[in-house]
């Protein structure tokens, strides 16, 4: 069996099963702010070892899920090992092997968003709560570089950190039946966007006609898990939704 908690950049990880067909990489610290790099950092390792019997690398705030393919796993290098032991062994591996090397330099990317009116009906609302002009908080919101901790809720839609914290907002107390595709929303201490049309209850700031998920591209979801992400305001006039 694996050793299932090792060290890690001054992280401890632990393996355990997932189902038959994925395994749980669980992170822990006594500071747990910074987990969610160390998860991107890792399910990016795991990528780009290209095995061809991982399925999918998911990583979240505190873990990273890798589902693997059964038929395609290598247990004939473990002898007698089971399915998961085989993953497991094979994960631990690449996971020893990434605290040797650099962290990578974050991929940027820029998503434009107009700001308020009918694409962010909730502005003028959450500026007056912050104590500022619509405008200056559109462009307070628009100045911080922000980071996708991690993709979730549903396809494509990531959780950002990096909202300053005086643009901080409570959830709507009813969520909207119908939140348009794009939609720029914050709740609480956290910033996101919507990539598909759905019920929700963040308060919507504005909208980025980039569509962040797209099943038919090579790589449906725009933006992942480490990404370092900048808002350019548009005006209404230059909101052209991407084809």
């Amino acid at each position: 069996m694996v050793n299932s908690v090792s060290e890690l950049v001054g992280w401890t990880y632990s393996l355990a099963p997932l189902g038959d067909r994925a395994l749980v990489v669980t992170l822990e610290s006594k500071s747990e702010s910074g987990l969610w790099q160390v998860a991107a950092a890792l399910a990016e390792s795991l990528r780009s070892a290209r095995l061809h019997w991982i399925a999918d690398v998911v990583p979240a705030y505190a873990s990273v899920t890798v589902v693997y393919d059964m038929a395609r796993l290598p247990i004939h290098e473990t002898a007698g090992a089971i399915p998961y032991e085989a993953a497991a062994a094979e994960v631990h591996r690449i996971l020893k092997r990434s605290r040797e090397t650099e962290a990578a330099i974050p991929r940027v990317v820029d998503i434009p968003v107009c700001y308020g009116g009918l694409y962010g009906p909730d502005l003028a609302a959450c500026a007056a709560r912050a104590g500022m002009e619509e405008a200056a908080f559109a462009e307070r919101h628009a100045s911080a570089i922000y980071r996708v901790a991690m993709i979730g809720f549903m396809p494509g839609f990531p959780y950002l950190t990096g909202l300053p914290p005086e643009l901080g907002q409570p959830r709507l107390a009813s969520p909207r039946s119908v939140v348009p595709a794009g939609s720029v929303g914050i709740a609480g201490g956290q910033t996101g966007i919507y990539p598909l049309s759905t019920p929700g209850g963040w308060q919507l700031i504005g909208r980025t006609p980039f569509r962040l998920f797209d099943p038919e591209r090579s790589e449906p979801f725009l933006l992942r898990a480490g990404d370092a992400l900048r808002f350019v305001p548009i005006r209404a006039e230059d909101f052209t939704c991407e084809s």
